[in-house]
């Protein structure tokens, strides 16, 4: 009888954690963001990769990103129910990159490295 017990347990956590995980991912977008890099470094560069790898996870509701920097894009994963792509390509500009029709802030621009500036 208590291994019944257990095994119940068992199974609705399991069904508990798969119904969660479904709603989690139903609550995420994906977005393609064309940018512009002046420099074929920037991943790596001291001052913009490390933009990339802590800032960009900073604004609001983005889960996770990547950059291609051959195609020039940022896709974005994000939660749409905490923010917007407005407000995503706006977070982007003021790192200093353009964003699809978004441009860089003044203020992102100055914040890179020489060669990373247009």
């Amino acid at each position: 009888m208590r291994t019944t017990i257990l095994k119940s347990i068992f199974c609705f956590a399991v069904m508990l954690f798969v119904s969660n995980s479904a709603i989690a991912q139903k609550n995420n977008a994906k977005a393609v963001i064309k940018t512009t890099l002046h420099c074929d470094h920037c991943k790596q560069c001291e001052t913009c990769g490390l933009k990339f790898n802590t800032e960009m996870l900073k604004i609001k509701g983005v889960k996770m990103y990547e950059l291609d920097d051959k195609k020039m894009t940022f896709t974005i994963y994000y939660n749409p129910k905490k923010t917007t792509l407005k407000e995503i390509k706006e977070g982007i500009a003021k790192l200093g990159y353009d964003a699809d029709d978004v441009k860089a802030t003044a203020d992102g621009i100055a914040s890179l490295d020489g060669c990373c500036k247009a």
